[in-house]
């Protein structure tokens, strides 16, 4: 089974926080056939985090864990803190392919978007 790990940064703002989690459900309801959950972790500052994210989808039957980092840009966080959460789960579960995808801000249809937003009329 193949899952969807979305990983933000987390805010002690706890609406911050519900607006992943929405978009989480959002993604799942979208997700078809090419994932069979989707769920979301944290950084920091809330929960789940990232490793208790991991446990979550194992727990669920996931054979295949996808993490997508829910950054703009390659600071850091993407390219030390999430590796590192990552890598003692490989350990612990070595029977569950979990792959780090490229940060958000790194797609090509960034462009597209921060086009598409920039073109609209004024409210």
């Amino acid at each position: 089974m193949r899952y969807l790990l979305l990983i933000a940064h987390g805010s002690r703002r706890e609406a911050s926080n519900d607006e992943v989690r929405a978009l989480t459900r959002a993604l799942a309801a979208r997700a078809g056939p090419a994932f069979e959950g989707v769920r979301c972790g944290f950084l920091e500052l809330a929960s789940p985090g990232i490793g208790e994210a991991v446990d979550q989808c194992v727990a669920a039957g996931a054979t295949e864990v996808v993490v997508l980092p829910y950054f703009l840009s390659a600071g850091r966080h993407v390219v030390e803190d999430i590796p590192a959460d990552l890598e003692p789960k490989r350990g612990q579960y070595p029977q569950v392919s979990i792959r780090q995808l490229d940060y958000v801000g790194a797609s090509d249809a960034m462009l597209d978007l921060l086009q598409q937003l920039a073109s609209r009329e004024p409210a």
